[in-house]
């Protein structure tokens, strides 16, 4: 048996089964909002979004199906098309850093370490860095 991130997801098992579901998801999605609505050097990012409720279970039903589970946010709004959708935003690089320092917080604050959080790093890297527009 080995240990890389590889054996982590071989066919049988997904992202979304590895983070521990539904329940572990929208607990990172919680800490992942709950950080940046005091960080204030995320204040550009968080500006961005008006309600956060419902940022939060867009991001939850989005995130559940991009890992691999139920695909929440395709039955209710078909293909996410995260750039289209974010377009109006001005996304730079510091938008996109202040984002994934945030993200990084709440994996650490919900325990997300090993395999696993080196395969959500790249996968949220990736991500992240797609959705700079300026």
């Amino acid at each position: 048996m080995g240990s890389g991130v590889g054996d982590l997801f071989d066919g049988e098992h997904t992202p979304f089964e590895a983070i521990g579901g539904e329940h572990a998801v929208r607990a990172l999605v919680d800490a992942f909002y709950d950080d940046m609505d005091r960080d204030e050097d995320a204040a550009t990012i968080r500006a961005m979004h008006v309600d956060l409720s419902q940022s939060r279970d867009k991001l939850f039903w989005f995130l559940c199906g991009w890992l691999g589970g139920p695909p929440m946010y395709v039955e209710r709004f078909g293909h996410p098309r995260l750039r289209m959708r974010h377009a109006h935003f001005k996304i730079d690089q510091a938008a996109r850093d202040a984002w994934m320092v945030c993200m990084g917080r709440a994996m650490d604050d919900r325990g997300i370490d090993g395999p696993l959080r080196a395969f959500l790093d790249a996968r949220f890297d990736h991500l992240a860095t797609f959705m700079i527009n300026r």
